[in-house]
């Protein structure tokens, strides 16, 4: 696999999407492409810049391969894609994939995609729940292009994870890292 990171919890990143709050996990996770073209890899996926992306260097499907330590609670996944910027390289075909492992990931969602611009959120709720879904890894396939381009541009994915709740005691959410290793009594 091209272009692996691993990702070390660093500060709990909050996010705010249609009034609800959600955390970024995305760092939390093992991230690997099918393929990369040499300075468009991971590390410009998540960077957090519009303007950087990833480009793939292969045949189709192209992967994005997100691997969690444990089984955790994903709410949603945003995709952020530019169509007027990218042209042919826009993809138009989306299948996201779940599962434990690669041998046993199958399709939750299908996304068709009309000359996207901006951030695309893709909810990942347990059936006819609003449980989030409860996994070991996800998996974006782009499966076809806009003009039937042959490699792609994606220009930063985020995993968000639902704010855990304090239980039943009254504990303040901590936004430092300082606060937050306190936060519990092992």
């Amino acid at each position: 696999m091209a272009g692996r990171s691993v990702g070390s919890p660093s500060t709990v990143q909050t996010e705010e999407l249609n009034g609800d709050k959600f955390r970024e996990i995305g760092d939390q996770a093992v991230w690997s492409l099918s393929s990369c073209k040499p300075g468009f890899g991971v590390e410009q996926l998540r960077d957090g810049n519009l303007e950087t992306y990833w480009q793939s260097d292969g045949p189709q499907p192209h992967l994005v391969n997100i691997q969690f330590r444990r089984k955790t609670a994903i709410q949603n996944i945003c995709i952020y894609a530019d169509y007027k910027a990218d042209e042919s390289y826009t993809p138009s075909k989306i299948s996201v994939r779940s599962g434990n492992n690669f041998h046993d990931l199958h399709q939750i969602e299908l996304i068709e995609l009309e000359e996207p611009s901006g951030w695309l959120t893709v909810s990942l709720t347990e059936g006819s729940d609003t449980k989030p879904l409860r996994t070991y890894m996800i998996q974006i396939a782009i499966l076809a292009n806009h003009q039937n381009g042959r490699d792609t541009h994606l220009r930063q994915v985020k995993i968000h994870a639902p704010m855990a709740d304090g239980g039943t005691h009254n504990i303040p959410s901590f936004t430092s890292v300082e606060f937050s290793m306190y936060n519990t009594i092992r």
